[in-house]
């Protein structure tokens, strides 16, 4: 399956990350996940490197490679047991950088995707609100035309990289009494009088930021507007074919983790005068997670492969989610308890691996909205198409 998507280049690719993130990375984590805040210098390293520009334009700094370069890049990035720096580095990339590429003029891309490509900006994506939830289309945040600038007024939630992010691309209703059909989407600089946020506090993913946002009459220049006004939802929709299927990847990749971690682990742990993988209902109960993880990985690679050829797989990358998310909660649950006590202490990695995990069938659509989604498709014949 690897030699079926992977090259030679890939291969190499993916020895340079793991070599970057073990010198670079792995060393801060767990004080960045003490402390639940990221320090600014590693965002330069990873531009400095041109991770943070594996997909887009050279014209803009970018590397142009194919998905499958993400895909390395993203699970990598899963294999160091901190969902929250990994939350926030695929969420700075592949959520807001990805309105920046899609919908912004070449002026914003000089001014907001260049400087994110090399790591002297970062972003976040403002999409959910408080009443909302994943109800987008029910969002109440306004943004009302005068003159040269729009004036935002409303809140969001939930926000990865919501609080030290220098930007925040943000959507709002400029047309209210249109529903879905009259939101539009913004960048915002995070030094505009009228923005405030506050960090929440979390379960997992503590080495990321994850904040509330408030804007109180905020004035957005006109020429930042994404897009055109009023066809922000389609721009939204658009995207989540990539977004579902990135977070459906972080979950193999961190499946593939955490039973790697186990093996290793009952192979030395003794009991009974043998090692725990010796034991039939063991070895039996890492045959099943095992053969769950790599159909998870394999349909997520085909899924990848069309969308890198220009299909739109927002019913397979909505599957992706919904099946891979699922499985890495059951795997990790299970690789803790192989562990026993161990796997409830800090000093182990299955116990910030268990809570990290569980945001996956919740964050970017819980699972109970993408299998309504999925009805829609299967049962009532509901065809999704991609903006024009």
């Amino acid at each position: 399956m690897n030699n079926m998507y992977f090259t030679e280049e890939h291969k190499l690719f993916r020895e340079s990350i793991q070599d970057f993130l073990k010198k670079e990375v792995v060393p801060h984590i767990d004080k960045w996940e003490k402390e639940g805040a990221i320090e600014k210098f590693i965002w330069k390293k990873f531009g400095d490197m041109g991770f943070l520009g594996i997909s887009y334009p050279e014209a803009y700094g970018g590397l142009n490679l194919d998905l499958f370069y993400a895909v390395i890049f993203l699970e990598e990035l899963q294999k160091i047991n901190s969902g929250g720096f990994a939350a926030a580095i695929w969420a700075h990339v592949y959520l807001a950088m990805t309105h920046l590429n899609i919908e912004g003029n070449d002026d914003i891309k000089k001014r907001y995707l260049a400087p994110s490509i090399t790591g002297d900006k970062i972003g976040c994506l403002c999409i959910t609100e408080p009443f909302g939830g994943s109800d987008v289309a029910g969002m109440r945040s306004t943004a009302v035309k005068q003159g040269d600038y729009y004036i935002l007024n409303g809140s969001k939630t939930f926000i990865t990289n919501g609080v030290y992010s220098d930007y925040l691309i943000v959507t709002a209703k400029t047309s209210p009494d249109l529903g879905n059909k009259g939101i539009s989407i913004f960048v915002v600089d995070r030094d505009s009088e009228g923005v405030s946020a506050s960090k929440l506090n979390k379960l997992g993913w503590n080495a990321s930021d994850t904040g509330e946002i408030a804007f109180d009459n905020v004035k957005i220049p006109a020429s930042n507007l994404l897009g055109s006004e009023d066809e922000g939802f389609g721009y939204i929709m658009q995207h989540f074919a990539l977004e579902r299927l990135i977070m459906g990847v972080n979950a193999h990749a961190r499946a593939e983790f955490a039973l790697e971690y186990v093996l290793e682990y009952m192979s030395q742990r003794e009991a009974f005068g043998r090692t725990i993988d010796k034991f039939q209902a063991l070895r039996h109960s890492i045959a099943d997670l095992y053969t769950e993880m790599e159909m998870c990985k394999a349909f997520n690679y085909s899924v990848t492969y069309r969308l890198n050829k220009g299909e739109y797989v927002v019913k397979e990358a909505t599957m992706s989610k919904l099946k891979s998310t699922k499985m890495a909660d059951e795997v990790i649950y299970q690789c803790l308890q192989f562990m026993g006590g161990y796997g409830y202490m800090e000093d182990y990695p299955m116990a910030r691996l268990l809570r990290d995990s569980r945001l996956g069938p919740i964050g970017g659509g819980t699972s109970e909205i993408l299998r309504e989604i999925l009805a829609k498709i299967i049962i009532d014949k509901k065809e999704y198409k991609p903006k024009a």
